[in-house]
């Protein structure tokens, strides 16, 4: 999940006070796996907040409706209970999309992959019965109209949802996605014209054209070689969310061939996503591996010296990637010998352009691929300038 900068800017305005951060949202030790020696109890502002927040209605957006007279919606959980909403779909397990799901959620099914309703289960607690999971590139019929689940090339268990209506009609939503060529051929999209088109426009700016995640996996590799080799004694770190940038530390500790440090709720969830090989990779001993991972947010100087000091004197220095879109310099653009770290002290910070979102080229050929009637975009939609821009992005691709 690239951090959206507006699909959720309303929710993040509402819990300025109490979410300024991900690090100030749990205790560091606990993100570590490590115990906090001064536990503190819930601040009870924080409790009332989130009571209001809860007690808000608010409306669902037109772009998370399916048309046409479906009784259907996706990633809307906040807004829920949605007026003539039967089914609630979740395209995957990125907190900005499955926002209003809780343990206590009844209001109706929820269609998602099979990965992503494991954890709902194990991580929201959402009661199974309200859980219907769907088979990858398997066709059902939901409420009359047929539904199919395509792999979206974003975070695991993340899909594109393709929708087909008893009067012919073609939708698709893509959640969140990479566009890749192996999506052109995928049998639905390469053979049904789609009539309109959700999609995900969180890089949809001529300035966004970073590298593939291939080139960038690379890179970072060749990166940690080079500086365990002048530096024996580095703890390596890579920042992640929740789910999301696995094939990151995935390459380096195949590359290396050590074992990947977690903590208990991270490997708990990795090995959820049921991947060949994935539980023996995992370490439950820091001082096992020099290959850690932390939450993404963390990755600030003096939050990473603080892990650094809890290693008891193991390691000396400390080599930290920032995997997102959002670090893509248009200087360097595919150039990725030309990113210079910053440091402070024993500590080394990288900020690689790996990205799980379509980057704008990739955008252009997926809808040039498609060739759909109508396109929506999804993200960075609040703003009309924006909004006009991608338009017109839209009709040049088409006209092509």
């Amino acid at each position: 999940m690239e951090t959206k900068r507006s699909d959720v800017e309303e929710w993040k305005k509402k819990k300025k006070k109490r979410k300024r951060v991900t690090m100030k949202q749990k205790n560091l030790f606990e993100l570590w796996g490590l115990k906090d020696p001064h536990p503190k109890p819930p601040d009870p502002d924080d409790v009332q907040q989130s009571r209001a927040a809860a007690a808000s209605p608010l409306n669902c957006p037109f772009y998370k409706k399916i048309p046409a007279g479906t009784p259907f919606t996706v990633d809307a959980f906040r807004y829920a209970p949605v007026k003539a909403c039967s089914a609630y779909f979740l395209t995957h397990f990125h907190a900005d999309h499955y926002i209003g799901l809780t343990k206590s959620w009844s209001h109706a099914p929820i269609y998602c992959t099979n990965l992503t309703a494991r954890l709902l289960n194990i991580s929201l607690y959402v009661a199974p019965s309200f859980i219907c999971p769907l088979e990858l590139g398997t066709e059902y019929n939901i409420k009359g109209i047929k539904v199919t689940m395509l792999d979206a090339n974003h975070c695991p268990g993340a899909a594109l949802i393709h929708f087909r209506l008893p009067n012919g009609q073609s939708y698709l939503h893509t959640g969140d996605f990479r566009a890749s060529k192996l999506m052109q051929s995928y049998p639905l999209l390469a053979t049904q014209r789609i009539n309109l088109l959700y999609l995900d426009t969180t890089y949809c700016n001529p300035k966004y054209r970073f590298p593939s995640k291939e080139d960038v996996l690379e890179f970072v590799v060749g990166v940690t070689r080079r500086y365990l080799n002048n530096h024996p004694k580095t703890i390596v770190v890579v920042g992640a969310y929740t789910i999301g940038k696995e094939q990151v530390y995935l390459a380096i500790s195949q590359a290396l061939g050590v074992k990947i440090y977690a903590n208990a709720s991270r490997r708990r969830i990795l090995r959820s996503f049921g991947w060949a090989g994935i539980s023996e990779n995992l370490s439950t001993n820091g001082k096992d591996t020099p290959l850690h991972i932390l939450p993404i947010s963390s990755l600030r100087f003096e939050v990473l010296q603080r892990y650094l000091e809890s290693q008891y004197g193991q390691y000396t220095s400390m080599l930290a990637f920032r995997p997102t879109g959002w670090t893509y310099s248009e200087t360097i653009g595919e150039n990725l010998n030309l990113i210079k770290p910053t440091s402070k002290g024993n500590i080394t910070i990288y900020g690689v352009p790996y990205s799980e979102h379509s980057n704008f080229t990739e955008l252009q050929e997926f809808v040039q691929f498609l060739r759909p009637e109508k396109i929506i975009p999804t993200v960075n939609v609040g703003n009309p300038v924006n909004r006009g821009k991608m338009q017109s992005y839209f009709q040049q691709w088409l006209k092509a």
